[in-house]
């Protein structure tokens, strides 16, 4: 959204810059989740109320919410209200945990689909670039399987570009070549 500050301040220094920390890759999950039928501009103007609500997307936290917390977040006006993605959220954070307890890394999981490194794409302009791809395809079949809500194969692709798990800022985006010279920390 050119013109939006907060939207453009997002673009020139969030989306698609490589994220390997396993909470902050399950926080982005869960608010693209959040984002579906709605545009991420919705979503990224609430975020900080989002973290406040979900207190700092800590799962241990968010993993115990009962009908208390429900009830909470469904009175906030700050986040989006709905039923079904608050539960999405709060079973999220026991399949994270679960995850966790089984010695599965999430962040591993997540980012096996694209061979641990981020897939460098050469768009020329934002009309080349897909809704999903099969990789977004087989890692919403994989969250689907685990139990994860709202992770459609569009979602996940939006989720994987916005990660960094794929590189999609058109060839002349001034964010294009130093996002692909990123490098796993």
């Amino acid at each position: 959204m050119a013109g939006d500050p907060l939207y453009e301040a997002y673009h020139d220094t969030d989306w698609g810059v490589p994220e390997y920390d396993p909470r902050a890759l399950w926080e982005k999950l869960v608010l693209d989740g959040f984002q579906a039928g709605l545009a991420w501009i919705t979503i990224l103007r609430k975020r900080e109320a989002f973290r406040a609500a979900f207190d700092n997307f800590d799962p241990e936290i968010v993993a115990r919410y009962g009908e208390a917390e429900r009830a909470r977040l469904m009175a906030d006006a700050g986040i989006v209200r709905s039923n079904a993605k608050i539960d999405a959220a709060i079973s999220g954070a026991r399949i994270y945990l679960d995850m966790q307890g089984r010695g599965e890394d999430f962040s591993k999981f997540l980012w096996d689909f694209v061979g641990g490194a981020p897939i460098q794409n050469s768009w020329a302009g934002f009309g080349d670039v897909p809704a999903q791809t099969p990789e977004a395809v087989e890692m919403a079949k994989a969250l689907k399987a685990k139990g994860f809500k709202f992770v459609g194969p569009v979602i996940v692709y939006a989720f994987m570009q916005a990660v960094g798990m794929v590189n999609d800022h058109t060839t002349d985006c001034f964010r294009h070549e130093p996002i692909r010279a990123m490098r796993r920390p």
